[in-house]
């Protein structure tokens, strides 16, 4: 397995600077957010450290060029939007960039896209299957044609008042992943996994990894701690923020040597970035660079 990180992290550094810290640091890789230039929607929303729009063979060059230097990797593009926005130009534009994120992917010799498969929060599991069915098709069979494989991440996005009552990410559990791979039968198209959401959602992440063991094309580090007397006060209908709150890895709940132990029995050899949403360490960059230093301290032993 390759240790990385999420760009996302290090907003204020240049790719450049993001590289060098890497190197400098022992990470092999890092997943490099591509949202489009412009003004973040929300927290770690809105990172460009590589601007995909009309990105050249040239502009990919020298982005190779710093590769080369540090000896690091990318483990994949990261995009995390909503294809199934209710507002259809929204919809629109986020597909368009995505297609732009698996062009940019192709030019720069990437596997693997992450993004979100999105939900119209208003409306029920059936009814966004009918708009998934639509939808993801076309984006898979995009990605196919590139040679690109897609990586959806576990987060039901389902923590604001403006994501509730449905969260803005339908791929949230494994009897909706069934469906999602069931409907889209394809090599391209699996799993960013993260342990974190299926903890505080209760669900076993362990057998999740066993089953869907051929579907896992990136893996994302990152813990959860539940607080028990705030879910005893809420309930599992509260907002999930209100009862959970995200750490760095062997801060919470998740256990690191089962999860890694499981991976290691399916043989899965592929990156595992840590993505860093603890607010204690987020006040500096100093301190969001010690986070990424520690977790990942933490997690060699494993690796």
């Amino acid at each position: 397995m390759k240790l990385g990180f999420v760009s996302a992290i290090l907003a204020d550094q240049s790719l450049n600077e993001v590289l060098n810290f890497a190197s400098d640091n022992g990470f092999s890789c890092v997943e490099l957010m591509c949202w489009p230039m412009g003004k973040a929607e929300r927290r770690y929303a809105g990172v460009t450290h590589i601007d995909v729009t009309g990105l050249k063979k040239e502009n990919a060059v020298r982005i190779h060029e710093d590769l080369d230097r540090t000896n690091v990797t990318i483990s994949g593009l990261g995009y995390y939007p909503n294809p199934l926005s209710p507002d259809e130009d929204e919809r629109d534009a986020v597909i368009e960039h995505l297609k732009n994120v698996i062009r940019a992917a192709k030019i720069l010799g990437v596997s693997v896209v992450n993004t979100f498969v999105g939900r119209d929060w208003n409306k029920n599991i059936d009814e966004n299957g009918v708009l998934f069915k639509k939808i993801w098709p076309p984006i898979v069979k995009f990605a196919e044609d590139n040679g690109i494989k897609i990586g959806i991440e576990n987060c039901p996005m389902l923590f604001t008042t403006d994501e509730w009552p449905g969260g803005k990410n339908l791929a949230y559990s494994p009897a909706i992943w069934r469906r999602m791979f069931e409907e889209i039968p394809s090599n391209n198209f699996g799993l960013n996994f993260d342990p974190s959401h299926l903890v505080w959602l209760g669900i076993d992440y362990l057998k999740a990894i066993r089953e869907f063991q051929n579907k896992i094309f990136h893996v994302h580090a990152k813990d959860v701690r539940i607080d028990v007397d705030k879910l005893y006060e809420v309930g599992y209908l509260g907002y999930p923020l209100q009862y959970h709150t995200p750490k760095l890895p062997g801060l919470g709940d998740v256990n690191w040597s089962m999860l890694f132990s499981e991976l290691s029995d399916t043989g899965y050899d592929g990156p595992v970035c840590i993505e860093v949403e603890d607010r204690a360490y987020e006040e500096t960059l100093q301190s969001r660079k010690s986070s990424l230093i520690q977790s990942a301290r933490f997690l060699k032993q494993f690796m």
